[in-house]
């Protein structure tokens, strides 16, 4: 019984032999530490300077976009995606209109100071009216319609431009 046991283990040990010796023939990946210029040892080593403080408010600035102006309404386009036909309706801000079974309500137009005709962003609150519930609210921009668009079955509504006068 001893001798079928001894010959199991050698049988083990040799199986296993050629996985143990790849896993020690493979030479260990040497990884170097990204180090903080500014903790380095290196003498050599540049740490990157702060940027001043008209850098940051220029940088601030920049992100911000451009500066926009306000509109007294807003040209928006509705499609009947059933009958294929569009219509025009022009409102002003605070005024709502009726749009098959949607209410639309024009919150507030902006556009760009610096070029009125490039884009125009609303704020717009839709209701559909048979379902007594709220299918859109927040900014609808003129040339991204998709980035926040309406989600209904039947009808879309977007914006074309602010009434800048």
């Amino acid at each position: 019984m001893t001798d079928l046991l001894t010959r199991a283990c050698l049988c083990l040990l040799l199986a296993a032999s050629p996985v143990l010796a790849q896993e020690e023939e493979q030479p260990p990946e040497e990884r170097q530490l990204m180090v903080d210029p500014a903790f380095s040892d290196d003498p050599d080593a540049v740490v990157p300077a702060e940027p001043s403080a008209a850098e940051r408010q220029r940088a601030a600035e920049a992100a911000r976009g451009p500066e926009t102006a306000a509109g007294k309404g807003a040209q928006l386009r509705g499609l009947d995606k059933i009958t294929g036909q569009t219509q025009d309706f022009d409102l002003a801000i605070g005024q709502s209109l009726e749009f098959g079974r949607l209410q639309v309500s024009l919150g507030e137009c902006r556009f760009p100071a610096a070029d009125p005709s490039s884009d125009a962003y609303a704020e717009l609150t839709i209701i559909d009216s048979r379902a007594n519930k709220r299918v859109f609210s927040g900014w609808m921009i003129a040339s991204a319609p998709a980035l926040s668009a309406l989600d209904d079955s039947r009808y879309d509504v977007w914006v074309i431009s602010c009434d800048k006068a």
